[in-house]
């Protein structure tokens, strides 16, 4: 069974998002189940019983019994109605929902078993079908979860690429062509208020040890005593921003943000694939090898994929609070490893 996050995340949501307006709504959730869903869920409730919000959800998942037997204390909570369905084909609850949060997609990892046609209409007839359903209820706003793979290629001249970056994923993209379609066909809805949160990469609880994420490989390996293995030459590019902080940003484009806003989503933290390595390393289990494969070109472009949130911040006053070290940590943490103390030296 999955434990819950800790007390100080759920603390550290509500004291830095308003979700008073949440009180006495009807959330529907897609993607519910997954890692940001679960997230969702945990501040949600933390959220409903601390303010006494009087708030409920549907919860739309593949399978709710599975999620029930791996998250009881989120699934058995009265507040949560879960539905059983696929995003493209679910039939419509018929009680009245306020709010949408659309987080339901297939990232087509390595893992992933959705062939290229089956994970853009995962993506877009998706969308379509949130949409249809979004008018039957009479919804009034909606946030979709996109990604900054939208962008296409971050040019290696960019550091931080900011929302007015002009590059558009090529239809070969299949996941960032299919997350910009879905974009503008939730941002074209006259009697929908859409915001879109454009996600880069994050750290925390929830996230899969085993899946196509480094952060969480090298977590894994580190709580396993496993040199840390980079494939490549570990000279990419990424910032992490921590769950918690997440929540935030996301409860507040939901709740606050102007209608048809689109905001990047993440960290300005950026840190090469290799230096993520050597801070996981030092953090959880000082002196741990670390095996990069090939040797890093000086002549190759780096490969980034890093977000602007000047935006968000001028905007919404949304900012970056725990920090890369401080997420690894609380991450291995809720894994059930103990991290040495911060001032630990080698062995």
């Amino acid at each position: 069974m999955l434990p819950p996050v800790s007390r100080a995340d759920l603390d550290h949501i509500l004291s830095h998002a308003d979700l008073t307006p949440l009180r006495r709504q009807r959330i529907f959730i897609t993607g519910g189940t997954g890692f940001f869903g679960c997230w969702l869920l945990e501040s949600l409730l933390h959220a409903n019983r601390e303010l006494s919000l009087g708030v409920t959800a549907t919860v739309l998942s593949r399978d709710p019994s599975a999620f029930a037997a791996r998250a009881p204390h989120l699934a058995n909570d009265s507040a949560l109605t879960f539905l059983a369905g696929d995003v493209k084909s679910f039939h419509f609850p018929a009680a009245h929902h306020d709010l949408i949060l659309h987080a339901a997609t297939d990232s087509g990892g390595r893992q992933s078993q959705s062939t290229p046609a089956e994970l853009r209409g995962s993506i877009v007839d998706g969308t379509r079908h949130v949409l249809r359903f979004a008018a039957a209820t009479g919804a009034r706003r909606l946030l979709y979860t996109s990604s900054g793979a939208v962008y296409g290629p971050q040019p290696a001249s960019l550091t931080h690429t900011p929302e007015s970056y002009p590059g558009r994923a090529p239809d070969s993209d299949v996941y960032g062509s299919g997350k910009l379609l879905s974009e503008e066909l939730c941002l074209a809805q006259p009697a929908l208020d859409t915001v879109v949160a454009r996600c880069f990469a994050f750290l925390g609880p929830h996230l899969p040890l085993d899946a196509h994420f480094a952060a969480g490989n090298f977590i894994r390996d580190a709580i396993s005593a496993t040199p840390l293995h980079i494939r490549g030459d570990g000279t990419p590019h990424r910032s992490y921003l921590y769950s918690a902080d997440l929540m935030v940003w996301l409860w507040t484009m939901l709740l606050h943000a102007p209608a048809g806003s689109i905001y990047n989503t993440g960290s300005e933290d950026s840190v090469s694939i290799a230096t993520l390595a050597e801070r996981t390393a030092s953090v959880l289990r000082p002196g741990l090898r670390i095996q990069i494969d090939k040797a890093p070109d000086p002549d190759a472009p780096v490969a980034r994929y890093v977000p602007s949130t000047a935006h968000a911040r001028a905007e919404l006053g949304l900012q970056t609070l725990i920090p890369l070290d401080e997420a690894i940590r609380r991450t291995a943490r809720w894994h059930g490893y103990i991290p040495p103390p911060p001032s630990a030296e080698p062995v």
